[in-house]
């Protein structure tokens, strides 16, 4: 019987290897799988390149990380928002300036569409987007009937943290509104994609057109709140 579900953490993220890219669902605060990260803190990779939208959200989770000195590079479309209201991305600010990590920025659309070329089996593309800018520097360039174009690379994970609404044993995810955000193609993107959910529904719980996320992208479930009852 297919069953990708797991009961605790430790067991979710058990081979996260040091060295590895690991690629972190989440938009600002909506569907940030932090209890995975933070079970990571636990495990003790270390040296990981951790692709994500920004440099953090408040004290727990990626922030963690970055205080542990376990990441070695961050990719992100944005580090750090100078919004006073959002919650602070300080521990990433803090080992930055003390050079402790290397900072990627991509632009949000190109990051994705890195993400979905990885996943999609698909070589280097052209977008223009940066071109001209200090984020082509280092990157081949070329003019095309007139428009200039930057090469972009697939972006491939070792592992994809994501967070989902609702999954079944087969690994299918339905995500709710935002929360969808980059989880389908990170999961894409990864050799080992492991989700976090609110809840596991029976086969068939989840109507067709809610499968945001495949199963056959996906290698291991668990419930969020599995991390009371069975820790890390």
């Amino acid at each position: 019987m297919l069953d990708k579900t797991v009961s605790t953490m430790a067991e979710a993220v058990r081979d996260v290897f040091d060295g590895a890219v690991v690629l972190v669902g989440g938009f600002g605060v909506s569907a940030v799988p932090t209890e995975l990260l933070r079970a990571l803190l636990e495990q003790g990779a270390r040296d990981l390149t951790i692709v994500n939208n920004n440099g953090g959200n408040g004290p727990l989770g990626l922030s963690e990380l970055f205080l542990a000195g376990r990441v070695r590079k961050l990719i992100c479309s944005y580090a750090r928002s100078a919004n006073p209201l959002l919650p602070s991305a300080a521990a990433f600010a803090e080992v930055y300036h003390a050079g402790k990590v290397e900072l990627e920025c991509v632009p949000q659309g190109t990051m994705a569409e890195r993400m979905r070329a990885a996943g999609a089996g698909l070589g280097p593309f052209f977008s223009p987007v940066s071109y001209g800018t200090a984020l082509a520097e280092g990157k081949e360039t070329r003019v095309i009937d007139g428009v200039g174009y930057v090469l972009e690379q697939p972006l491939r994970g070792d592992f994809a943290f994501v967070k989902a609404q609702f999954a079944d044993r087969w690994g299918n995810l339905s995500y709710r509104h935002a929360g969808r955000n980059f989880g389908p193609v990170m999961c894409m993107a990864a050799k080992v994609s492991v989700a976090q959910v609110d809840r596991i529904l029976p086969l068939g719980g989840i109507e067709p057109d809610n499968v945001h996320t495949p199963g056959i992208f996906v290698h291991r479930v668990i419930e969020a709140d599995s991390i009371t009852k069975g820790g890390f």
